[in-house]
């Protein structure tokens, strides 16, 4: 009995545990010997503390091993050993927290690739709701995205029938907006780490040029690929998209050309986005992720970021580091 702990001597910030792996079943902790190799899953969130593991572990109602635990920025991680229980994501819901599997994780040791879409993902906002809100067309245009969104309606008619509404409108309306973008929180952390690491970012957005090309520039990145509107002599809104319309099979496709474009193998990619047109380039990156998804996207998306900002994705992929050693 002499190496068990009691909960007691365990603070409650839990970066500051030393003598880790340990084994966490309701008051018992035991420190173990114990080699998780490369497999496992986490759980992090900025309010994750001793009390918050330990509602955890009650509810999930078996002992779970605790293998190392980190901070990325606010955000406090924690490695389990083992597969995690299905239960784990209900769980994690309740307590608004996050989870991961970590198995074949893209490294942050290689050059990677990460493609992004735009709209409710790199940015707090639908530009083209914005826009129709502005130009008057707003309750009709959020209808139609929503139901897009929930893969309830092709996303190429749907984007023709949203931008139909915003004939006549002033190229002004664009450039006020251009200017306000709320970037999601965290946006410029996640860029920052990646570069650091040698990884190639791109925007591959159902949204539009206008705004994309801007967050090329802003945040220097490698590639943007959007739809572009079509603007009349007199600098107003056609109702119509110019060229190629950028659908689920494009970014499923852009993401495939510039993994060879840059020479990243397939395995050191992520994709990450909200909705249901993001699901072809989620379902075949080395690590797919819905980020604060629709419902849809949610379910089928093996991982998913719902609590987070956009700094759970570098919470995610720093697990690489920690499980090679």
């Amino acid at each position: 009995m002499g190496n068990t702990l009691t909960f007691n001597d365990l603070s409650e910030n839990i970066d500051s545990w030393q003598g880790l792996p340990l084994s966490l079943n309701g008051c018992e902790v035991v420190p173990l010997d114990y080699n998780a190799g490369k497999t496992g899953w986490i759980i992090y969130g900025r309010k994750l503390n001793k009390t918050l593991l330990s509602k955890f572990q009650q509810k999930l109602a078996i002992p779970i091993v605790i293998v190392s635990s980190w901070k990325v920025k606010t955000y406090q991680v924690i490695r389990i050993a083992g597969v995690m229980p299905k239960k784990a994501q209900e769980i994690a819901n309740t307590l608004e927290i996050d989870v991961s599997i970590i198995d074949n994780l893209p490294s942050l040791h290689s050059e990677g690739l990460l493609v992004m879409d735009m709209d409710s993902t790199a940015i707090a906002i639908e530009c083209i709701d914005e826009i129709a809100k502005r130009h008057g067309s707003g309750e009709l245009v959020s209808q139609i995205t929503e139901q897009a969104m929930r893969g309830e309606i092709d996303f190429v008619t749907s984007l023709r029938k949203r931008v139909a509404t915003l004939k006549g409108a002033d190229m002004a309306i664009l450039e006020s907006i251009k200017q306000e973008l709320p970037f999601m929180p965290s946006l410029s952390f996640l860029v920052r780490e990646l570069h650091k690491r040698n990884w190639k970012i791109a925007i591959v957005s159902g949204g539009f040029t206008y705004f994309a090309d801007y967050l090329k520039e802003k945040f220097k990145l490698d590639a943007v690929y959007a739809n572009e509107l079509d603007i009349t002599h007199s600098g107003k809104l056609s109702g119509k998209v110019k060229g190629q319309i950028v659908d689920a099979k494009f970014k499923a496709r852009t993401l495939q050309n510039l993994a060879n474009q840059f020479n990243i193998p397939l395995e050191q990619t992520v994709a990450i986005g909200d909705g249901a047109n993001d699901l072809m380039m989620i379902r075949i990156a080395g690590l797919g992720v819905s980020y604060h998804g629709k419902p849809k996207v949610v379910q089928k998306a093996k991982i998913g970021i719902n609590y987070a900002d956009l700094t759970g994705l570098i919470c995610i992929l720093s697990a690489s580091l920690d499980s090679e050693g």
